[in-house]
């Protein structure tokens, strides 16, 4: 009965320590997560996502690395452009792992370096371009950075979607110098439509001066409808010359008493005629 009990209680360790060694070697990994595996220190192989099991002491996870897109904010602390103007520029930056193996085997703790790269490329591509070149063509720019970070990080099994660029901070005696030439630029614009207007203006004022020169009755109807205009003002009486054609009296005067309240006065020749 001793012999028995010493048995099973040998055997009940035994499988309580293999249950245990079993346990130890179980991880649970989410659906964007990724492992790699080193056995003796030599790479195996990539699991994940889902229940995996390694062998304890022999096998080793050497990093944890997501799928999931990453972001990344970063800007130039004071760069100079090609015309030696200070800028801060504010971007950002998406990126994934697209090659489990290269992004844990080939670089040391690939987001640092990703980051890094961002920052120098930036950096030398502010140098390369001029303020209007930052301010008028920032998705031409952005999209210069992604390539160039691209080209870097391919290496490393990362792939970058996306960059932007957020914001562009001068400094702002540049600020107040550029409003003031917005300013008169604007102020020259508006000076240019004023004389384009004034010489269409002019234009159709010798088309109409030509067309009262040839037509005496046209020319008479409109200086009734200046009278007429003038009239409105309750404060004036208008004096018409006596050497207005005749035809155009009765028609005149009555569209000028009946425009206002203004007096309009008619020379002595004319008044006996009416």
């Amino acid at each position: 009965m001793q012999i028995d009990f010493m048995t099973s209680f040998l055997i009940g360790i035994v499988v309580l320590f293999a249950l245990m060694f079993v346990a130890s070697g179980i991880r649970v990994l989410k659906e964007w997560e990724r492992v790699a595996i080193l056995r003796l220190g030599k790479f195996k192989y990539i699991k994940g996502p889902g229940v995996i099991w390694v062998w304890p002491i022999l096998d080793k996870i050497a990093m944890k690395v997501s799928l999931r897109l990453l972001t990344y904010a970063f800007k130039t602390e004071r760069s100079l452009t090609r015309d030696n103007v200070p800028v801060i520029v504010d971007a950002v930056m998406y990126f994934r792992v697209i090659d489990v193996e290269k992004a844990i085997l080939s670089v040391e703790r690939y987001v640092v370096a990703v980051e890094l790269a961002a920052q120098t490329t930036l950096r030398e591509t502010t140098g390369k371009v001029t303020l209007d070149q930052i301010l008028s063509e920032r998705d031409e720019i952005a999209g210069h950075l992604q390539e160039l970070i691209d080209e870097k990080t391919e290496h490393w099994g990362i792939k970058v979607t996306a960059v932007e660029i957020r914001d562009v901070v001068i400094p702002s005696q540049l600020q107040d110098a550029m409003s003031r030439e917005a300013q008169a630029e604007r102020e020259r614009r508006a000076r240019i439509t004023l004389a384009q207007a004034e010489l269409e203006a002019a234009a159709d004022m010798l088309k109409a001066a030509k067309m009262y020169e040839e037509s005496n009755v046209g020319f008479v109807l409109r200086i009734w409808n200046v009278m007429q205009e003038i009239s409105k003002n309750a404060n004036l009486i208008i004096m018409v010359p006596a050497n207005i054609p005749q035809v155009g009296i009765a028609a005149g005067t009555a569209a000028a008493l009946s425009a206002g309240t203004g007096g309009l006065k008619l020379p002595d020749k004319e008044r006996g005629q009416d």
